[in-house]
């Protein structure tokens, strides 16, 4: 990874806080955008823009790590709910990445890493506008793979479990929770944000220079065995 340089949205904490940790460590150059950072790397991924101040000219890597956990009955969310997840997970994500598009198709090597969530594949209750907006991003995820693959840039596409974020601060709020959220999981615990961030700089390397429009499922085997 070493001078290769990479645009990490949502790199203030959580998952992207510890990507961004681990490709500073391999000498990558950083671009790192949140909302809660301040000065040219602020960035509210809700708003309109046509750019993103201080991108480099050619882009190696872009990964989107913004997401939401907004978990009740179908029949208490509303529709402005639907939309405030879709605005942020899959609007969010189209923005950044007609903002990046002229660098990423000047690498000769670029990798697009997104995020989705375990639930899409899997039914789970009270997930409904979260699991729809993931579906959506996807669907987005390899419609650009086909797309983009004559220009060499790769998209591919994380689907965690509950992983220990800030965003999942109250899921994870008390020794019960956590003990509960073990169970669920196979291989008897969620997952910790240098999981994630192990998988995204992965799918970022030459490592994964074949590897095109996949999902890859990273959920302590929750999505495939009981």
């Amino acid at each position: 990874m070493k001078d290769r340089n990479i645009v990490v949205i949502g790199g203030n904490s959580g998952i992207g806080a510890a990507l961004v940790e681990s490709l500073q460590n391999l000498e990558a150059n950083v671009f790192s955008y949140s909302k809660s950072q301040e000065g040219s790397s602020q960035l509210d991924v809700t708003e309109d823009f046509d750019s993103i101040n201080d991108l480099p000219e050619i882009i190696d890597g872009l990964v989107y790590c913004p997401g939401t956990i907004n978990l009740k009955p179908f029949h208490r969310f509303t529709v402005a709910d639907f939309q405030k997840d879709y605005n942020i997970n899959v609007l969010g994500a189209v923005r950044v990445l007609q903002a990046c598009m002229k660098g990423l198709k000047k690498s000769d090597s670029a990798s697009v890493v997104l995020f989705s969530t375990v639930a899409v594949g899997v039914g789970l209750g009270f997930h409904s506008s979260i699991s729809s907006a993931k579906g959506a991003v996807e669907g987005l995820a390899k419609s650009l793979a086909a797309e983009w693959s004559v220009n060499k840039i790769r998209v591919n596409v994380i689907a965690p479990s509950l992983t220990d974020t800030p965003l999942a601060n109250q899921l994870l709020s008390s020794d019960d929770k956590k003990e509960a959220s073990n169970k669920r999981h196979p291989l008897g615990r969620y997952g910790k944000p240098e999981d994630i961030s192990s998988a995204a700089l992965y799918l970022l390397s030459e490592d994964a220079s074949w590897m095109t429009g996949q999902v890859l499922h990273l959920d302590g085997g929750m999505s495939t065995i009981r």
